[in-house]
C-alpha cells in the first residue's frame, strides 16, 4: 500500500492575527528601545561634557587660587619685614601707641600670609601637585617639634597645651609634614576656641594596622547639626565667640583632604559647652593595603 504525504494543515482560525499582532508588538518594543538606547546616549554625551566643563572649571579655581596666591606672597612679606623693623625700633624709638598700632599691623600680615598659605595649599591637593614623601619617624620627635612651634603663640595664661607620651616604640612610615600640618590645623583651631582649661594632644594604636591622633580641647564645643560641614571649605560656625576670632574656614578642608591623601580619615566628636576632639586615622605604613 503507497504512502501519501499528509497534505498540510490550514492554520487554525486567528492564528495569523495572533502573530500578527505580536510581531507588532515586539516590532513597536524594538523601536521603543531604539529610542530609549538614542535617549541614553545622549544623556551620556552631555553628562561627558558637563564633566569636561567642571573639570576646566575646577582646573582654572586651582589656577587662579595658586596664582593669586603667589602675588600675594611679596607685598605680605614686605609688610612683615617692615613691621619688624618698626618693632625693633632700628630707626629710633617708638611711642606706646605706635607699638601697638605697629604690632596689630603685623599681627593681620601673619593671619593673610596663613590665609594665603592655606589657599596656596589646597589648590596644589585639589590641582593633584601634591607628593607624599613618606619615610619612617617617631611620635615623640614629631610632638616635640609641634611642642616647640607653638610654645611662642601660648599667650592666653588660662590655657594650657599638653602632649600625652606616645607609646613606647610607636613609629610612623608616612609623611610626618603632612601629618604635622594637619594637627596643627588641629591644635591652632583648639586653642582659638578654648578660652580656658587645655588643649590635649596624644596618639593611640588603633588596631594592628592604624594608629589615632587626637587634639581634645575644653572649648566651647560644637552644636551636632554644624559637625557635618566643618571639614568641607571656606566653613565656619556662627557663634559669637567664631565672630571674634578670625580664619578662613580652610584649614578643616584641608586636613581633611590631606588625611585622604595619607590614606587615613578625620573626624570629630563634640559636646556644646564642654569641649571638642578631633583626630585623624592613618595606616602605620602608607600606602595602605589595597590602596591603588
Amino acid at each position: 500500500m503507497t504512502d501519501h504525504p499528509t497534505p498540510p494543515q490550514p492554520p487554525a482560525p486567528g492564528l495569523e492575527e495572533r502573530l500578527a499582532a505580536q510581531q507588532a508588538q515586539i516590532d513597536a518594543l524594538s523601536a521603543e528601545l531604539e529610542e530609549t538606547n538614542r535617549g541614553v546616549l545622549a544623556l551620556y554625551a552631555e553628562l561627558d561634557v558637563q564633566a569636561q566643563a567642571l573639570a576646566q572649571a575646577n582646573e582654572l579655581k586651582s589656577r587662579f587660587l595658586a596664582y593669586m596666591s603667589h602675588e600675594f606672597r611679596t607685598p605680605i612679606a614686605s609688610i612683615l619685614s617692615i613691621s619688624r623693623l618698626l618693632l625693633d625700633q632700628v630707626d629710633g624709638p617708638l611711642a606706646p601707641e605706635q607699638t601697638l598700632q605697629v604690632g596689630l599691623i603685623r599681627d593681620t600680615a601673619l593671619e593673610f600670609s596663613s590665609m594665603v598659605d592655606d589657599l596656596l595649599d589646597l589648590a596644589k591637593v585639589e590641582a593633584g601637585r601634591v607628593t607624599i614623601a613618606p619615610a619612617w619617624f617617631d611620635m615623640v620627635q614629631l610632638f616635640a617639634a609641634l611642642r616647640g612651634m607653638f610654645k611662642p603663640v601660648l599667650t592666653n595664661p588660662d590655657v594650657t597645651l599638653a602632649f600625652e607620651p606616645p607609646p613606647e616604640g610607636l613609629t610612623l612610615f608616612s609623611d610626618d609634614k603632612k601629618l604635622a600640618q594637619i594637627l596643627r590645623n588641629y591644635i591652632s583651631n583648639a586653642l582659638k576656641f578654648t578660652q580656658r582649661g587645655e588643649v590635649r594632644v596624644s596618639v593611640r594604636r588603633d588596631g594592628d594596622h592604624r594608629v589615632t591622633f587626637l587634639v581634645s580641647d575644653t572649648g566651647i564645643g560644637i552644636p551636632p547639626e554644624l559637625q557635618g560641614a566643618l571639614f568641607e571649605d571656606f566653613s565656619q560656625l556662627e557663634t559669637p565667640l567664631h565672630h571674634m576670632v578670625k580664619g578662613t574656614g580652610l584649614g578643616l578642608a584641608l586636613s581633611k583632604k590631606l588625611a585622604l591623601l595619607l590614606g587615613g580619615q578625620v573626624g570629630v566628636h563634640s559636646t556644646p559647652g564642654e569641649g571638642s576632639t578631633f583626630h585623624v586615622t592613618l595606616p602605620l605604613r602608607w600606602p595602605p593595603e589595597g590602596a591603588a
